[in-house]
């Protein structure tokens, strides 16, 4: 069975994850990438949403995260995000990265991520 894709990116949250107690408090934009692979054609024939991952839903859960308890490492928000787009037994993998633009950092940079990969079952 060959598996399809979704994918949501770009979602900004502002979270206060981070390893530098200026970051806990004051806080930062975080952008969020995701990719679900799952087998999609029973939902594209059926047209039936239940079939499918709703990612409306998904950007409601993947920002519930960023916005809840801070973590210190981005690594750490990534485990996380990816374990709640696993949710259900349709995905099969997920992909998430989590960019933090504003990384506090003595060079400058445009972006700093980390993207991790994940089976679902």
């Amino acid at each position: 069975m060959s598996l399809d894709r979704i994918a949501l990116r770009g979602l900004r949250v502002f979270g206060y994850h981070g390893v530098l107690d200026a970051e806990r408090r004051d806080g930062q934009e975080f952008i969020i990438d995701a990719v679900l692979w799952l087998a999609t054609g029973a939902a594209a024939a059926s047209d039936d949403l239940s079939l499918t991952v709703d990612y409306a839903a998904l950007a409601d859960r993947l920002a519930a995260i960023v916005t809840g308890p801070p973590v210190r490492l981005i690594e750490t928000l990534a485990q996380r995000l990816a374990d709640a787009a696993a949710t259900g037994p349709l995905v099969r993998e997920v992909e998430i990265t989590v960019h933090k633009p504003h990384a506090p950092m003595d060079q400058s940079v445009g972006d700093v991520s980390v993207t991790i990969r994940r089976s679902c079952g």
